[in-house]
């Protein structure tokens, strides 16, 4: 419990010190004003701008959810046929690992180009940005199956799908959940940039459009907004994490 208290407790000292020194620093004029305004002008112009800051934020979380939803689904499937073929997996892991050196400001405004400025651009640069550390995931649990409980499957006649369900997909789900955490982190910028190369709505287009007229503190609280809403959605994920593998905590708890 002192443990749990500490580890909550320093992250928002250290949190608390920063937001102290920012204050500093913009009241005593050691920055201008409208290049780092201070926290408190950041709550205040976020407070007043509260309905159009909702109203932007709930597209991107739509996009977020849908595209991290594809990335789950595709994650699996590929993983699966790579997992079932070797001679697939030879051939295509390098070219997944060669589609995540392809720049996303390069990527983003060809994606716009091709599906126009609606919501599916943004699900598939969600989906883009998030699913590779997911098939890493899960192929590196696959990989943990112990092989004495396929032997004893197979032995009393299960098929290479059996074992692969009864097996090989539960040893996949810790490592899955650890490459979800990491990915869930990157969805919501994913799906700002998508916003910022051609959208309508959305926390990207509304970062634009107080960035052309030099509403640093706005772009500053949409900002906090997008990192609110990535630790909710790291939060749910660390919940689901809790509620399907118990066993994963009590073993780390066990081993302290």
């Amino acid at each position: 419990m002192r443990q749990a208290l500490s580890a909550a407790l320093l992250p928002i000292v250290a949190l608390l010190l920063l937001l102290g020194a920012w204050q500093f620093v913009s009241v005593a004029g050691l920055v201008p004003a409208d290049m780092l305004p201070a926290p408190t002008r950041i709550a205040s112009a976020g407070a007043a701008e509260a309905d159009a800051l909702l109203a932007n934020a709930l597209p991107t979380l739509v996009a977020t959810v849908a595209g991290f939803a594809l990335s789950v689904t595709s994650a699996f499937v590929i993983a699966t046929v790579l997992d079932f073929s070797r001679i697939l997996r030879t051939a295509l892991l390098p070219l997944l690992i060669v589609s995540q050196t392809l720049p996303l400001i390069a990527l983003a405004p060809l994606v716009v180009l091709w599906f126009g400025f609606g919501l599916w651009p943004k699900v598939l640069l969600v989906a883009f940005v998030t699913f590779f550390p997911m098939v890493v995931g899960f192929l590196r649990g696959f990989e943990t199956a112990d092989p004495e409980a396929e032997h004893l499957v197979r032995s009393m006649g299960g098929s290479r799908v059996t074992v692969f369900r009864t097996i090989r997909v539960h040893a996949a789900v810790p490592s899955f959940f650890s490459s979800l955490r990491i990915s869930i982190t990157y969805a919501v910028v994913g799906a700002i940039f998508a916003e910022y190369a051609g959208a309508v709505v959305g926390l990207g287009v509304y970062m634009q459009q107080q960035k052309n007229v030099f509403r640093t503190d706005l772009v500053l609280a949409a900002v906090v907004v997008s990192t609110i809403l990535t630790l909710v959605l790291y939060g749910l994920v660390v919940l689901v994490e809790r509620v399907c593998v118990p066993w994963v905590r009590i073993e780390q708890g066990s081993a302290r």
